[in-house]
């Protein structure tokens, strides 16, 4: 007798190649628009399936696993940041959690680079100039900004993707510093010439720009308060490719409005759509709409990772890239 067919149950639309072939593993309820389940459709969800399919945009809090029916034992969550989902909870309840990193870094890590230069080099600005119409020609003092090479690079949260940022800033002769919650070995600093502080608050005092690359955690929660940003010079750039959480909006805001702050280049905002309105008016800063990992190749390889770790799940083996709440 044929084994029968996990039930899935995938939140968003992914890419065509990953609907397929989760059709053609599991028993998969896909999504036909691409907006996020209601609260109610979240709480049927995970009442029905046997494994739910979240993404970042989904809140899977203990009130809504407590709601979860007996046949829930898996949520394979489609992204490496699990901040959305109470993952002590779900053990509590016997429901695994996974996730899938590494996926993102390297396209992460591009989009840090870019909104580097585009703050630095005043890119939308020239943007706007030429699609407006009224640009008039090269001028020896027009869109003066600054270069790369030679600038200090502070990165908070050496991981992966902070560890591919480096890279990358390295072949444009940025000056790689950085701050972790362990030192790298020492084999990975001479790699890429960089410098460990200890103290973020001294790190912070001496860089041209500040890249985050650390997850939203209760500890890194506004770990970039106002207190902190007030060190910071007032020639440097903040670009935040990582989570909103990680800076206090409100304070950040006020310092660029100010000239506190030369710049910001920001993908992640600490409310998520609901971006604060001051930041749209400014000149000196660049917002993206959270496309750092928005690659074709990157979601198609997070949407295969999940497959795995269902599959694996469904194999009667321990998911390979599972969360438990000891990692968080």
């Amino acid at each position: 007798m044929p084994k029968q067919r996990l039930s899935v149950v995938v939140s968003r639309r992914l890419p065509e190649a990953v609907e397929t072939r989760l059709s053609e593993l599991f028993d998969v309820t896909l999504r036909d628009d691409d907006t996020p389940m209601s609260r109610e459709e979240l709480v049927a969800a995970v009442k029905e399936a046997d494994v739910l399919v979240p993404t970042l945009s989904d809140k899977i809090d203990r009130s809504l696993i407590a709601q979860a029916g007996e046949r829930l034992k898996l949520i394979a969550n489609y992204g490496a940041g699990v901040d959305h989902i109470d993952v002590a909870t779900a053990r509590e309840r016997g429901v695994l959690v996974s996730n899938t990193p590494g996926v993102s870094a390297d396209d992460t890590a591009d989009m840090a680079l870019a909104l580097i230069l585009g703050v630095t080099r005043r890119i939308p600005e020239g943007l706007q100039r030429m699609q407006s119409g009224k640009w008039d020609g090269w001028a020896p003092t027009a869109f003066l900004g600054h270069r790369v090479s030679g600038k200090r690079l502070g990165i908070l949260g050496m991981g992966r993707i902070g560890t591919a940022v480096a890279r990358r800033a390295r072949a444009f002769g940025m000056q790689i510093h950085y701050h972790n919650r362990r030192r790298l070995r020492p084999e990975i600093e001479e790699q890429y010439e960089a410098t460990y502080w200890e103290s973020l608050d001294q790190m912070l005092a001496r860089m041209d720009v500040i890249s985050v690359n650390c997850p939203h955690t209760p500890s890194t929660f506004h770990l970039l308060n106002a207190r902190r940003l007030k060190l910071l010079k007032p020639g440097a750039v903040i670009v935040n490719t990582s989570r909103g959480e990680v800076i206090d909006e409100n304070a950040m805001v006020r310092m660029l409005k100010a000239g506190d702050i030369a710049g910001a280049g920001l993908d992640v905002y600490e409310h998520g759509a609901e971006i604060h309105p001051d930041l749209r008016g400014l000149a000196n800063v660049v917002l993206l709409p959270h496309i750092s990992s928005a690659t074709l190749e990157g979601r198609t390889e997070m949407g295969e990772k999940v497959i795995i770790n269902i599959k694996t799940f469904d194999d009667g083996h321990r998911p390979p890239d599972l969360v438990v709440p000891a990692m968080l």
